[in-house]
C-alpha cells in the first residue's frame, strides 16, 4: 500500500438533529438552470445517494449534508439504495440528479457497476464527489472525503497485536462482500492485517495471505487466520459470518469485523455458542454512538471511529463554493483523497497505540452531539 503515513488524529466536529429517512427517499427539486447555476434565490441542487438507510451511519451522514444545506443554500436531494451492495438504485439516482440538473452528487458508491453512471453525470457537468468509500481508481469521481480506511483498520490490528500479550491468534476476518472489491471493504481488512504484523498478499484481495504464519505486531506470535465472511456490513450477516467461521474453527480468539452492526452480530453467534466474551477479542471500524456504548459494555473490544457528519459537510460545502467561486477541494497530502480523521476508541489502551477512552468516543460519535 502506498504512503500510509498517519495524518493528524484530532477529528472534525459538527452538530447535527436526528433525521428519519426512508429506504429510497427524494427530497426537494430546484429548477435545472437555477441548480446547476446556482441562480435564482441562490439555490443549488445537491444529490446525496448513500449506500443504505439501515445503518446508522449513513443516516448521520444525511444529517450533517441536510445541516450544512440549510446552511449554504442547498436544495438537498436524498436516495440510497435499498441494501448494501445495490447498486442499481444508486444508479437511478444519478439519472434522476443528471435530469434535474443538479451542481453535484454526493455518492458512497456501493460498487463499481455505478461508476458509468457516475462518469455520465460528469460529462453533463455535475460535480462528483464519493463520501466514505474511494472508488477504485479513485479519479472515477472529482474527489473523495473519507477515513483513511487502511489506517482504520491499522490502529484495531495494532491494538489487538498488543492485547494477546505473545499468544497465538485464530483470527476471524468478517468482511463486507464477497463478490465484488470495494476499497472501503478491502483496505479495512488489510489496514488490520498489517497492524497485526502479518505479510499482506495483493492490495486489492481479501484472503490471499498465508493462512498460517508469525504475526509481529505487539509481543509478536504465531497466527492461523481462520478464513474470511462476508456480512453485507449487517447485524444478522455478522451473525451468520461468525457461525460460519466457529464451524471452520471453534478455537477463534480474535475477531475482525468491517463494521459495529457485523460486530454486534459476531458477538451474538458467539455468545449464542458459548463463548466467553473473555476469550474473544472484537476489534471493528466505525466509531458510531452504539459502537461506543458497545466498547463500553465490553462487547467490543477497540473501534476505529469515523466522521461521517463532517464529510456530508465538506462535501456539500465544496460543491456550494464551486458555484459561488469556481474553486475546487483538493486532497490531503500523499493520498488519493481527502481525509477527514480516525481515532481508536477503547478502554483498554494498549502501550504504543494511541487512543481514546469511550467517554471522549461518545462526545464526538461521528460529531452528531
Amino acid at each position: 500500500m502506498k504512503n500510509r503515513n498517519p495524518i493528524a488524529r484530532k477529528p472534525f466536529l459538527a452538530a447535527s438533529s436526528v433525521l428519519a429517512i426512508a429506504a429510497l427517499t427524494l427530497t426537494g427539486c430546484a429548477g435545472a438552470d437555477q441548480a446547476a447555476q446556482g441562480g435564482g434565490e441562490g439555490d443549488i441542487g445537491v444529490s446525496l445517494i448513500v449506500k443504505t438507510n439501515s445503518n446508522p451511519f449513513f443516516i448521520a451522514m444525511q444529517d450533517g449534508a441536510q445541516t450544512a444545506a440549510d446552511a449554504n443554500g442547498v436544495t438537498l436531494t436524498l436516495a440510497a439504495g435499498k441494501e448494501d451492495g445495490d447498486e442499481d438504485t444508486q444508479i437511478q439516482a444519478i439519472e434522476a440528479a443528471i435530469s434535474k440538473g443538479d451542481a453535484g452528487i454526493l455518492i458512497t458508491p456501493n460498487g463499481p457497476a455505478v461508476l458509468d453512471a457516475v462518469q455520465k453525470a460528469r460529462d453533463a457537468g455535475l460535480f462528483v464527489i464519493a463520501l466514505d468509500t474511494v472508488p477504485d481508481p479513485a479519479d472515477s469521481v472529482d474527489i473523495t472525503f473519507a477515513t483513511d480506511n487502511f489506517l482504520a483498520g491499522q490502529y484495531v490490528g495494532e491494538w489487538a497485536a498488543d492485547s494477546l500479550a505473545g499468544k497465538e491468534a485464530v483470527i476471524g476476518l468478517i468482511d463486507l462482500f464477497d463478490d465484488k472489491a470495494v476499497s472501503v471493504d478491502y483496505n479495512r481488512n488489510q489496514g488490520f492485517l498489517r497492524g497485526m504484523g502479518i505479510e499482506l498478499g495483493s492490495d486489492t484481495v481479501n484472503g490471499d495471505e498465508a493462512p498460517q504464519g508469525n504475526y509481529s505486531g505487539g509481543q509478536g506470535g504465531k497466527y492461523t487466520i481462520v478464513g474470511n465472511e462476508a456480512s453485507q456490513g449487517a447485524e444478522d450477516g455478522g451473525r451468520t459470518a461468525m457461525e460460519n467461521l466457529l464451524a471452520k474453527n471453534p478455537d477463534i480468539n480474535v475477531v475482525y469485523t468491517i463494521n459495529e452492526p457485523a460486530a454486534y452480530g459476531a458477538y451474538q453467534a458467539l455468545e449464542a455458542a458459548g463463548k466467553s466474551k473473555d476469550d474473544v477479542t472484537i476489534v471493528s471500524i466505525d466509531g458510531g454512538c452504539a459502537g461506543v456504548g458497545q466498547v463500553a459494555d465490553g462487547i467490543i473490544d477497540a473501534t476505529s471511529q469515523q466522521y461521517p457528519v463532517k464529510m456530508a459537510e465538506l462535501g456539500v460545502e465544496a460543491i456550494a463554493e464551486l458555484v459561488g467561486t469556481g474553486s475546487t477541494p483538493e486532497t490531503s497530502e500523499g493520498l488519493d483523497f481527502f481525509n477527514t480523521g480516525v481515532s481508536l476508541v477503547t478502554d483498554q489502551p494498549a502501550d504504543g497505540v494511541e487512543s481514546i477512552d469511550t467517554t471522549e468516543g461518545a462526545e464526538l460519535c461521528w460529531g452528531t452531539k
